[in-house]
């Protein structure tokens, strides 16, 4: 399942705060491989929900994976903040 991360709309992150996460998220982590591209980190989860789960379903319970990561290395990186991201599902 693939996602994006951007930047949200309703907090004043510096210019930089993109690349900051991207070189604290690194290549993966935590079951997840991340890879920048202009003005978004995309995620991508190895693992997707069950089958028997709706697609809505299991899109909710990847977004909230990719989440926990970016907040859990924000909290890490004094230089980051979590709400300064938004994740969503990366539509083709």
């Amino acid at each position: 399942m693939e996602f994006r991360i951007s930047l949200h709309s309703g907090f004043a992150a510096p210019a930089n705060a993109l690349e900051l996460l991207s070189e604290q998220l690194g290549a993966s982590r935590d079951g997840a491989r991340f890879a920048t591209t202009g003005t978004e980190i995309r995620a991508s989860l190895t693992e997707d929900g069950p089958v028997s789960m709706e697609r809505d379903e299991r899109e909710d319970i990847g977004r909230r994976a990719v989440l926990e990561i970016v907040r859990e290395v924000c909290e890490r990186a004094p230089v980051l903040e979590p709400d300064w991201f938004a994740v969503s599902t990366r539509r083709s």
